[in-house]
């Protein structure tokens, strides 16, 4: 399916499953994408599942905004 993939991030939702955070590449265009991958054996190898979004380069400036203030949000509740 990708052309070429690079991992940004890989964060631990529970034993067996995770989000990453990678750019891929797909016919010649990048995308950011933010994807649930699941293991079945102890994490020697992940799987990739359906779930999870793909965001166009012109919409990320949109999401870290919405980061940033997601952020301001959970601060201002500790």
């Amino acid at each position: 399916m990708a052309d070429e993939s690079k991992l940004i991030a890989a964060i631990d939702r529970n034993e067996r499953e995770r989000v990453q955070v990678a750019i891929n590449e797909y016919k010649g265009k990048s995308y950011l994408d933010l994807r649930i991958f699941y293991t079945t054996d102890q994490g020697e190898t992940w799987r990739p599942t359906q779930k999870g979004v793909t965001i166009a380069p012109e919409h990320l400036e949109t999401l870290r905004d919405a980061v940033e203030e997601a952020m301001k949000e959970f601060m201002a509740i500790d």
